[in-house]
């Protein structure tokens, strides 16, 4: 059974959270112009730099051939799994490319756990994205989420052989 009090104090809980939404909603209708004039500006600004990362990518990806894959992966699960982090970290990019870089990586002989830190880290470390991430949103949060990122994408890759 509820009391007269806890109905109360329920009613003003929701009554502060609709007013407050109110308010939000019209502040945000008010300054809409306002936004959209700054997210072009933010935009242009980023512009230059994600063009600088683009062709990066785009380097480094051809700057690696099969050949140099078989000296680089060397069977041992440890240096494996750095190494395939390490070339992820640089070679950043979007999910869909780092699955057929997979692929073909295993296509190739190269061991489950190197490709495995391949792909997370190619998601979630982003060396080459680093000045952009530490202008944005400064340099001491880039480079210690890079480098938990970067030390997770191993100990995953690990975990997820072995469960395997």
């Amino acid at each position: 059974m509820t009391t007269t009090a806890s109905l109360n104090s329920k009613f003003a809980f929701i009554s502060i959270w609709v007013y407050t939404y109110n308010v939000i909603n019209i502040f945000i209708a008010m300054n809409k112009s306002l936004a959209f004039k700054q997210t072009c500006e933010h935009f242009k600004n980023f512009l230059p730099f994600m063009l600088g990362i683009v062709l990066l990518i785009a380097f480094f990806i051809s700057a690696i051939s099969p050949e140099l894959l078989h000296k680089i992966f060397t069977g041992n699960i440890l240096a494996d799994s750095f190494v395939g982090a390490a070339l992820g970290s640089v070679l950043a990019g979007n999910p869909i490319n780092s699955y057929i870089i997979g692929s073909g990586l295993l296509e190739q002989g190269v061991s489950m756990i190197a490709v495995i830190a391949f792909v997370i880290s190619w998601v979630t470390v982003g060396i080459i994205q680093l000045p952009v991430e530490a202008a944005f949103l400064g340099k001491r949060f880039a480079i210690t989420r890079n480098f938990i990122s970067f030390i997770m994408a191993i100990v995953i890759a690990m975990i997820t052989t072995f469960i395997m």
